[in-house]
């Protein structure tokens, strides 16, 4: 059996008759809360059939130089908004920091040449999108697990969630910043990174700079931009939607994984 088992083999049915219900809409479905209910009952088989199959450490599929794509679009925000975001990058992020906190033992705040400083992995990995599209890149940064280490972890402590930079419709619909969140497991993977750098290069604006996520065995949507903070919290009750991230809220999967 290979690793990248289908989605479809391992939902059966039950997908199938999701996809059937979603020719009448995907706004039908996102607040229709049975169908709901039966999405987050497949997610969650999903996410546990993966992590049987695939070892604890298991890596995604890594390339070669000359694998790299040449064209890598990006997608979502390609600029923030704020002011203080464009005051960060007006002085190249040298006043910008990464807060971690939350159900930490010891906070911190990071500068981006502190995170540099730290030892650093490079992974030349496949960006695949909900969208159907896919690119390969170089990334360089530090292992989220060197960070959370740094900070130790507090009783209770489940999921970290990453606030961004990116106040994605904030006037439309009241939810604020854009923010994801993956669970201890993905966090302390040896491919999942907070990248600075893409390519041999700083990490450009349009892909997130100064600062991104690279989780390697989920879906593009998952790998936040522009990151200022990281929380660690036991549960996503107190956060916009309370389903773990921008996306989630608006009917996408929390674990994404492929």
């Amino acid at each position: 059996m290979t690793r990248n088992l289908s989605r479809r083999s391992l939902l059966g049915g039950a997908v199938t008759g999701l996809g059937t219900l979603a020719l009448s809409g995907c706004d039908r479905l996102v607040n229709n809360a049975q169908i709901d209910g039966l999405a987050r009952g497949t997610e969650l088989l999903t996410m546990k059939a993966q992590r049987a199959l695939l070892a604890r450490g298991s890596l995604a599929k890594e390339f070669s130089e000359a694998d790299r794509s040449p064209v890598f679009r990006a997608n979502g925000t390609r600029m923030p908004g704020s002011d203080e975001y464009a005051q960060l990058l007006d002085r190249n992020f040298a006043d910008w920091r990464l807060r971690v906190d939350g159900l930490v033992q010891k906070p911190l705040m990071l500068s981006l040449d502190a995170l540099m400083g730290l030892p650093s992995r490079t992974q030349i990995t496949r960006h695949d999108c909900v969208e159907g599209w896919s690119a390969i890149a170089k990334w360089q940064g530090v292992q989220l697990g060197r960070v959370l280490d740094a900070a130790g972890l507090a009783p209770g402590a489940r999921y970290v969630v990453m606030h961004c930079a990116d106040e994605l419709e904030q006037t439309l619909d009241g939810s604020g910043r854009y923010y994801e969140s993956i669970d201890l497991i993905d966090a302390w993977h040896p491919q999942t990174i907070l990248a600075y750098a893409m390519n041999d290069r700083r990490l450009p604006v349009e892909h997130g700079a100064p600062l991104r996520l690279r989780v390697e065995r989920q879906l593009g949507y998952k790998h936040a931009k522009y990151l200022m903070r990281l929380e660690v919290v036991s549960s996503f009750d107190r956060f916009w939607g309370g389903k773990g991230g921008y996306w989630e809220a608006r009917g996408y999967e929390w674990y994404a994984g492929i």
